[in-house]
Order: C-alpha cells, then structure tokens, then sequence
C-alpha cells in the first residue's frame, strides 16, 4: 500500500486526466513538441508528497466531493511540476536532470521548456474551474488558495524571487519557496471537503519547513545518482540553507522539532490520528538514509 494508503493510483489517474485535458488529442492540432514536453515534466512523477497530504487532508476530513478533491490533487502537482520547469532553467538553477533524466530544458529546448511550465499553470487553474459545477463555492475557494500560493506576494513565485535580492529574508525565502504549496496541500484538502482552510495552515507551513530542511540536508550529504538531480547546489548558488546555518547534526535536530510540532498541529477531525501517522511516516523517508538509525 505505501506511505499513502493507497492514494497513489487515484493521484496519478487524477493527474494523467488532467494532463490528457491539456494536450488535447493524440494527432490534433496542438503543437507536438510542446505536447510531449508536458508529458516529459509531469510524467514519470516523484513522490507526488504535495497531493498525496491534500487527500490526505480531505479523507481526514470525510472526503464527501471525491470529484473535486482529485481534481485540487491534479491542480497542485501541475503547479508543482510547472515550478520544477522553471527552477531548472538556465537563468535560474540551469540545472541537466531531474527525476533522473535530462530536465524539460534539455530535452526540448528553453523556449518549449518556459511555454511547458507556463501551460500547467494555466491547466491547473482549469481543471479547478472545471470541477466547480460540483461544489461551486469550494471551487472558487480552491482557485483562490491556489493562485494565493503560485504567485505574489508569498507564494512560490515570490520565492524564486527572493534569490534575485541582494539581502535575503531567509524565513520568508523558505515559506514562500517551499511552504507555499505545503500549505496550500492542508488548506485545499479541507477545502475540498468543505471545512475551513485556516486551522491548516500551520500544519502546512511545518511541513513544508521539515520538507525544507530535509532537503538542504539531501543537497549536502547525497550524491547527484542518489537524488536524481543536482547535489551541492545551496554551496554553489550560495543560498541559504539550515545545514549552512546549523551544521548537519543541528540541522536534523531541528527537523525532528518541526515535524513533533507538525503533528501536535493537526486540527480535531475523524483522521486525526491517520494524518499523525503519515507524517511520522514521510519524517523518516525525508530523511537522508545516511542519517537515519541503524535497526537490529
């Protein structure tokens, strides 16, 4: 079953609709590199750790608009994936690999890469209008979250932003970055299942200071193969990270405080003690197997 429960075949039917949405048919009049460049970004997927926390989140919640919850799961991995196409870019990360193949830029060139992640951006926010004869309301609530945490002035835009300023706001460079969509994972899935998104948020924003910091610890310690993508690219880029500040063994003291505080957020609801699981769960995949303990 996995860390998930299971959820990881109705994320990626979720996400394969989404996408056949927006390359239209095999064979039509859409352009074709373009075409297989979103497939390229989207497929195969990572962990999916962003929709797989949004349904968990509903299913916590009661799941009662199963239609509207999959179609947020969707929205938010194309605008994850969108932001993986951009990051690699060369006038960002200039980065060759991702998932362990050559990164969308690479394979296709940077114009059809910018067009790709700009065109799951808008896919996302359609398949969210689609879904919206449903639950029109929660729709509409859903769009607002997600746009909130795609653009400015605290969503993942802004946080690539950050990294063209000459003084860096190292606490707001890290929410924005990463928390944005960790938040917008916990909001959306209550949302979608018609409870309000504000008690979530600080569940949101600790997982994504967790997933933060285990990354930086990944980026110093594991190799390119390991990762399936660029190491050492904090010490290159100079940015900030907690292993720079804290050191390594600091660094995974603060990552075990985080996630204690994670699950001491989760809100009452009937899956409470679910959701406290799945984090426990995901504390020990995101941290670096040179790290974690040894078992008799």
């Amino acid at each position: 079953m996995g860390l998930n429960g299971g959820m990881d075949v109705r994320i990626e039917a979720a996400v394969a609709a989404a996408l056949s949405l927006g390359q239209g048919p095999v064979g039509g009049d859409a352009p074709s590199r373009l075409r297989a460049a979103l497939d390229h970004a989207v497929f195969p997927g990572g962990a999916r750790i962003r929709p797989t926390i949004l349904v968990s989140v509903a299913r916590a919640c009661g799941d009662d608009r199963p239609h509207l919850t999959d179609a947020a799961a969707a929205a938010l991995e194309l605008i994850h994936c969108a932001s993986l196409v951009h990051d690699d870019l060369p006038c960002f990360d200039d980065a060759d690999i991702r998932r362990g193949k050559p990164t969308v830029h690479r394979a296709y060139g940077e114009p059809v890469a910018v067009l790709a992640g700009d065109s799951l951006i808008v896919l996302a926010f359609e398949v969210l209008a689609r879904a919206a004869g449903e639950s029109p309301q929660r729709a509409v609530e859903l769009i607002r979250v997600l746009a909130q945490r795609t653009g400015m002035p605290g969503g993942i835009c802004a946080g690539q932003g950050w990294e063209s300023e000459a003084e860096v706001n190292v606490a707001a460079y890290h929410r924005a970055k990463t928390g944005a969509l960790f938040i917008a994972a916990t909001q959306m899935g209550a949302i979608a299942a018609g409870q309000e998104p504000e008690p979530w948020e600080e569940l949101g924003a600790r997982i994504g200071e967790a997933f933060q910091v285990a990354d930086d610890l990944k980026d110093a310690l594991l190799t390119e193969a390991e990762m399936g993508k660029p190491a050492g690219q904090d010490a290159a880029h100079a940015r900030p990270s907690a292993v720079a500040e804290l050191g390594v063994q600091g660094a995974v003291s603060y990552l075990k405080d985080i996630l204690g505080g994670a699950i001491a957020s989760i809100p009452s609801c009937p899956g409470e003690a679910m959701l406290a699981a799945m984090v426990r769960a995901y504390a020990e995949r995101m941290t670096p197997v040179a790290l974690q303990p040894v078992r008799g």
